[in-house]
């Protein structure tokens, strides 16, 4: 077991909270269970809890729902599911209960069911008229059992149809944000998929593509695929069981998001449906990752249905995990054997000194402790390599849950087993494809549907080339342990290609050192500017981007050579040539 750790230097410890050992996977909870998998609108596909740096005294709790959204929806965009229940639930007494829950209930209208269009012209805000079909939220605050309906036809924002219908999505997008009359603020709608993981990889019987992991090489899976959010920044007042800003006693707490629908479900003959009964819980998601390649197929549909409070019964997959196993059988990594009381610990307590509430019942939550101001250089590897504000405690959206889990599973918390290639392992995948805000609701923008429409089906070539290529910290020479200790913070703006050139397509990698308006353009061999990939504000982090060849009007272009050109608050940076082949 584990004591308390007392310092920065001490806060490896943590690390052993991680998922019960489970380390990658496809993604946090995508289409995990046999059922949620047969019911993708009620999927938790991803939690995220944090202090954001430009709201200190508030939690950001961003939740997101159904997998794997296509940026072309049409004509039945995607939207929440009118049927079912969301909700955000938080235990802030250390017993497993669900103290306090948000609910969300979401009804669609449509002006008319004369055409086919979701929209039927240039749409400038939610009230336009020619916004075909909308859908709204009624907000519940329910504080141990007692339900207060705080707000009611809250927005929810539109699909991104694309340039011709919506050409200024992102004001039309941030025009949905809300107020609630506690003072929290919401945003509801689509967005891109912040989790980043080799998904083709992970499943493909655990392969690591440029093994072990730490120097690039994988492909985000996830990359270019859109979610449905709901971001819900809350004053820590609001949270707190004694209505006081957090301190000794009261500023640990427990969530986990979930869905639940009326238990019948009537196929009507006239092509209508029919629900009734109460309300029966069909998918959860606390820590990431359990559900995923924690618990075993014969039990994800139980586990999705039941409550944190149930927790023991599900004991045995964290005393005996499978990945440890897996990752001696093929890659000979040394792991501490079972029974993994270690990891026991932290996923059923919270770690000592850090965000275990005193005299807390054990049970599976995301856990945070809200007095931990946020850091001022954040490392991906969270409180693995010192940032005490990262994940496990809590989660941010640049948190690199799959090689932190990864590592922790082979055990390089555990005496004796901090060796290579323990603790080097990892998906290659290091960073979202998209930039995050630097503001409410921080997820990034969803996907441009017109041009990016994914057809050109090159991750083979990209794996290939990257696995080649260094990555911008390897490139500034922090290499192999200051790498993994997670020193290679960004520092200065950089743009790099980061994989084939010649190619068919181009993926480019730039790092943002501070907040900043953020340009990524392309241009040809005589400058006229031919495709705009990035123009946004954006948060401090390294990103990708993909083009694919195509200009502004999502027309094809010729081959030959072209430029890069990244920009912050208007300043060119950095430039690189790229030559596009057949």
């Amino acid at each position: 077991m584990f004591t308390t750790f007392k310092s920065r230097a001490a806060a490896p410890v943590v690390l052993l909270a991680i998922g019960l050992g489970a380390g990658i996977a496809g993604a946090s909870s995508h289409s995990e269970a046999p059922g949620t998998a047969k019911d993708r609108l009620a999927d938790d596909t991803d939690l995220y809890a944090f202090v954001s740096a430009d709201a200190p005294d508030a939690v950001t709790f961003v939740g997101l729902w159904i997998p794997l959204l296509e940026p072309n929806g049409g004509p039945n965009y995607y939207s929440f599911d009118d049927e079912a229940f969301y909700y955000i639930n938080i235990d802030n007494a250390g017993d497993c209960v669900d103290h306090l829950r948000y609910q969300f209930k979401f009804e669609t209208t449509r002006r008319t069911g004369a055409t086919f269009l979701y929209n039927t012209g240039v749409v400038t805000s939610f009230d336009d008229p020619d916004l075909n079909v909308r859908q709204t939220c009624t907000v519940t605050r329910i504080v141990d059992n007692v339900e207060t309906v705080v707000a009611t036809g809250v927005p929810v924002a539109p699909n991104y149809v694309g340039r011709t219908s919506m050409p200024d999505y992102a004001s039309l997008a941030q025009s949905v944000v809300t107020t609630l009359p506690d003072g929290s603020k919401l945003f509801l709608g689509p967005r891109d998929d912040p989790f980043f993981v080799d998904l083709a990889a992970v499943f493909d019987l655990l392969q690591i593509r440029d093994f072990p992991g730490n120097d690039g090489g994988g492909v985000d899976g996830v990359a270019g695929y859109n979610a449905m959010a709901i971001v819900l920044q809350v004053p820590k007042t609001q949270l707190t069981r004694d209505g006081q800003m957090p301190g000794e006693g009261n500023s640990i707490i427990g969530v986990y998001d979930s869905v639940e629908r009326p238990q019948t479900r009537t196929l009507n003959g006239d092509g209508t449906v029919s629900v009734s009964g109460p309300e029966i819980q069909v998918s959860r998601l606390g820590m990431p990752l359990v559900n995923e390649v924690v618990i075993p197929l014969q039990d994800k549909n139980k586990f999705n249905a039941s409550k944190p409070t149930g927790d023991g019964q599900f004991l045995n997959y964290v005393t005996t995990p499978e990945l440890p196993v897996l990752l001696n059988l093929l890659y000979g990594a040394q792991v501490p054997p079972a029974p993994r009381n270690d990891l026991v610990a932290v996923f059923l307590t919270g770690v000592p000194g850090l965000n275990q509430p005193a005299g807390g019942t054990p049970c599976e939550m995301l856990r945070l402790n809200m007095s931990i101001p946020p850091t001022r250089k954040p490392s991906r590897f969270g409180v693995l390599k010192g940032d005490l504000a990262g994940f496990p405690n809590g989660r941010r959206l640049a948190d690199d849950a799959v090689d932190i889990e990864l590592r922790v599973a082979a055990g390089v918390l555990v005496p004796g087993f901090n060796i290579k290639p323990n603790r080097q392992l990892g998906d290659g995948v290091d960073h979202n494809d998209k930039p995050f805000l630097p503001y409410f609701p921080y997820v990034a923008l969803p996907h441009d549907p017109f041009v990016e429409c994914g057809d050109e089906n090159d991750d083979d070539d990209k794996a290939a080339a990257i696995a080649a290529d260094e990555d911008l910290a390897a490139r500034d020479g922090a290499k192999d342990e200051e790498v993994i200790a997670g020193k290679a913070t960004v520092t200065a703006a950089k743009l790099a290609v980061a994989g084939a050139n010649p190619g068919r397509s181009s993926y480019l990698q730039f790092s943002v050192p501070r907040t900043a308006l953020v340009g990524l353009r392309v241009f040809d061999a005589r400058g006229r500017a031919v495709r705009t990939l990035v123009d946004q504000d954006a948060a401090a982090g390294t990103f990708e981007s993909k083009w694919d060849g195509r200009d502004d009007s999502g027309a094809r272009v010729a081959p030959g050579v072209y430029f890069a050109q990244f920009d912050l608050d208007g300043q060119t940076i950095e430039s690189r040539k790229l030559t596009l082949v057949r």
